[in-house]
């Protein structure tokens, strides 16, 4: 739940409403304009019509050059951003042959693997030269090497689960698994804020959704409840099996799940809990394992243990993990195992490399050493921000971080100042998160130095100052702050 002052939110309010009416305003005098020239359509509807499509034009393509930065270097610490011109008030952006060395706070690279590293990319490099770079064929035809057989196990045995199988997009893994695992005359209980992945996969089972409030556990068991005693829509029958969807750290929140409450609450009422570590797995527990070994809870509590290979592994797809029999149903069922390319050989490679650098398995301490570094890092910006003013959310050792922005004019304001000063980061607004609450999200990574850290927060204090985003003054008295505050979720 995060509280944003009254005044922040009316003034939020009223700059979008601004925009609003003029870009009514500007439609209108469109279709006057319009009237005198002849239509290209020739009979059909317009395929982009309607509120989304407002958004874009009215609004999100005054800032686009915020968003969709193309780089032209591996994501590592430092990073070279292309830079780019328009020359129509940013309907659409050029790009030229200029880039800028920026900091990078953007990429999820948590713990420095999508950079060269000297364990993982030689074997990258020669799982390339003998399998190629893609096997062009779905699992269940030729599309299973020896090296998706060792995967699945050491996944598994990291997870400490029995069995895991994996795929080749992270977000198609909850897209694709959870229509399987659960359709119609079930029922689905989402935290609020989950991920558009399982959002989509929970609308596409079939099943009745039914929302809880974020990282709420009483709130869970309130809507388990209800649920149960009144049964299906209509009928009134009992479910015929019940998936509480959580994840582990919320991407843009960074908020850790509430798990060992929530799996309290589950076992109770005899519901199934999916979890998703995207943003968890690797990055969090003193050996890597996720919130479910920094919480301290056993992984036989958790039923299907969801993941992606896309942060801290520096690689791509996702994975499921749970008992031998959930397994082996998904490879018989599931449509991204089926139909969908598996995962590109020197992908795996470099997940297996750098599970077992995490490890310790290749000799090393570096694993413990990245782990460690993460931690200090996330928490000391974190911290430092906080002493700065900012509005700041996300948990104590999560490597997400939020800078509250909340107007809609220092979106652009931020990002371009930060830009300016060879800082960069990501923006999230609307619809990626509600309309009040856009925010800066800054992703720590374990192969950010001290001298970066404290480069990137003289910048980010002279930005803040500047746009005037510095809605908790240090030495202000939190209590009374919250009792002019409105509760957003």
């Amino acid at each position: 739940m995060i509280k944003i002052p009254y005044l922040t939110a009316l003034s939020t309010y009223f700059s979008y409403g601004l925009l609003f009416v003029f870009g009514h305003f500007r439609d209108f005098f469109r279709k006057i304009l319009d009237c005198f020239h002849s239509s290209n359509l020739q009979g059909y509807a317009p395929i982009c019509l309607g509120p989304e499509d407002f958004y874009i034009r009215r609004l999100f393509l005054r800032i686009q050059d915020c968003f969709g930065r193309p780089i032209s270097s591996a994501p590592d610490v430092w990073f070279d951003v292309v830079q780019r011109f328009s020359n129509d008030n940013n309907k659409t952006l050029r790009r030229t042959s200029k880039v800028t060395r920026c900091l990078n706070l953007g990429s999820y690279n948590y713990l420095g693997f999508a950079a060269a590293d000297e364990y993982c990319t030689p074997r990258v490099i020669e799982t390339l030269k003998r399998f190629s770079p893609s096997t062009c064929s779905p699992r269940v035809d030729g599309g299973t090497t020896t090296l998706h057989n060792e995967l699945e196990e050491i996944v598994a045995n990291f997870v400490r689960k029995p069995a895991a199988i994996v795929f080749g997009m992270g977000h198609a893994t909850n897209c694709t698994t959870l229509p399987v695992l659960i359709g119609k005359g079930g029922l689905i209980v989402s935290d609020s804020l989950n991920h558009n992945s399982i959002i989509n996969g929970a609308r596409g089972s079939g099943a009745t959704i039914r929302v809880f409030q974020h990282n709420s556990p009483s709130h869970l068991e309130e809507v388990l409840r209800q649920h149960i005693a009144e049964g299906q829509p209509r009928t009134h029958r009992p479910w015929k099996k019940i998936f509480v969807l959580v994840e582990g750290i919320y991407s843009m929140e960074g908020e850790l799940c509430k798990l060992p409450e929530i799996v309290s609450v589950c076992k109770k009422y005899k519901a199934y809990i999916y979890l998703d570590e995207a943003h968890s797995i690797g990055a969090v527990g003193k050996t890597g394992r996720g919130v479910c070994e920094l919480l301290g809870v056993d992984t036989a509590d958790v039923d299907v243990m969801m993941g992606t290979f896309t942060k801290s592994f520096g690689s791509c797809g996702g994975y499921i993990a749970g008992s031998k029999e959930l397994i082996q149903y998904l490879k018989y069922t599931c449509p991204a195992h089926l139909y969908a390319t598996s995962i590109s050989p020197p992908a795996a490679q470099q997940i297996i490399s750098s599970i077992k650098v995490i490890l310790g398995e290749d000799g090393s301490s570096r694993g413990a050493q990245k782990l460690e570094r993460i931690r200090e890092n996330s928490n000391f910006f974190r911290s430092e921000l906080q002493k700065m003013g900012f509005d700041v959310i996300g948990d104590i050792d999560s490597p997400v971080i939020a800078i509250m922005l909340y107007n809609p004019g220092k979106i652009p304001a931020f990002s371009r100042e930060c830009l300016k000063q060879n800082v960069a980061v990501v923006m999230t607004a609307f619809p990626a998160t509600p309309l009040l609450l856009a925010r800066a999200r800054i992703c720590i990574s374990a192969c950010h130095a001290m001298e970066d850290l404290l480069k990137a927060l003289e910048v980010i204090n002279q930005v803040g100052d500047l746009i005037g985003i510095k809605y908790s003054p240090a030495g202000s008295d939190k209590q009374h702050q919250e009792q002019g505050a409105m509760k957003l979720e």
